[in-house]
């Protein structure tokens, strides 16, 4: 990724001075590539939109600091250039990239993974997005919730913007996913509408407050869960807790 730097305040005339701790504002650059493994093209009308996200507030929205948005894609990978204001980086926030690609409201690429940048380390422009159109299954319409599933609500408390929180459950109630962070993996019990969840295992990374606070309310509502209800013409599945109340609904991928 490279990033660069333009002075929006010229150079001051004489005797007009920079108030102590006002710094002069900056039209920066970050430039880099959105990139798919897929070797396919872009369906005509394609969008690729790229973000700039302040992902500090705990369960906040994301704020969006930049975006663009590219409608002549044809394949990967895809440059991008994202133009900022640097008088919006607070240096005691964390910052990340997004990206996804839809085709009107068809999703069909999703960054899932972190992109932090600012974090005073070597910063990587180039953004991984996996593709959500290829994965997808048909509508449930059996009685068990195997599948890929996003949570799009937790505990009533709606989920952060941009951030993935996916479970994957096989038949046989083997359950992978991503919490927002760090890698899952454990075993569910299913049987009729019942279904519990195992001790679930995580890769031990650490990413800004705000996305474990999510991960941690996202497996935190996975041991309270007792049963399940499948809304097929949404596409959605609920998960509810002994007292028959919904803890958590998911949209399916």
């Amino acid at each position: 990724m490279s990033i660069s730097r333009r002075p929006i305040v010229g150079i001051l005339a004489a005797g007009l001075l920079i108030p102590a701790g006002q710094a002069a504002a900056e039209a920066r650059t970050i430039s880099g590539k959105v990139v798919y493994r897929e070797r396919m093209m872009l369906p005509p009308g394609a969008v690729v939109e790229v973000k700039l996200l302040d992902i500090s507030l705990a369960d906040a929205p994301a704020k969006t600091i930049s975006e663009t948005r590219i409608t002549d894609a044809k394949a990967s990978p895809i440059p991008y250039t994202l133009r900022y204001d640097s008088a919006q980086i607070d240096p005691r926030h964390t910052y990340a990239l997004h990206a996804r690609i839809q085709e009107g409201d068809r999703l069909l690429f999703i960054s899932t993974t972190r992109h932090t940048v600012f974090a005073g380390g070597k910063d990587d422009g180039e953004i991984q997005v996996e593709n959500v159109a290829r994965q997808a299954p048909p509508p449930p319409s059996s009685s068990l919730p195997a599948g890929r599933w996003l949570a799009e609500d937790i505990r009533g408390r709606g989920v952060i913007d941009n951030l993935q929180s996916v479970l994957e459950i096989t038949a046989d109630g083997v359950v992978t996913g991503s919490g927002g962070c760090n890698r899952l993996h454990g075993q569910a019990t299913i049987s009729g509408a019942s279904l519990t969840f195992g001790a679930i295992a995580s890769t031990r990374m650490a990413c800004p407050p705000a996305v474990m606070d999510q991960e941690s309310k996202f497996l935190s509502a996975l041991e309270a869960v007792r049963s399940f209800r499948i809304d097929s013409q949404q596409r959605k599945l609920f998960f509810l807790d002994a007292a028959g109340r919904p803890i958590m609904r998911l949209s399916s991928l």
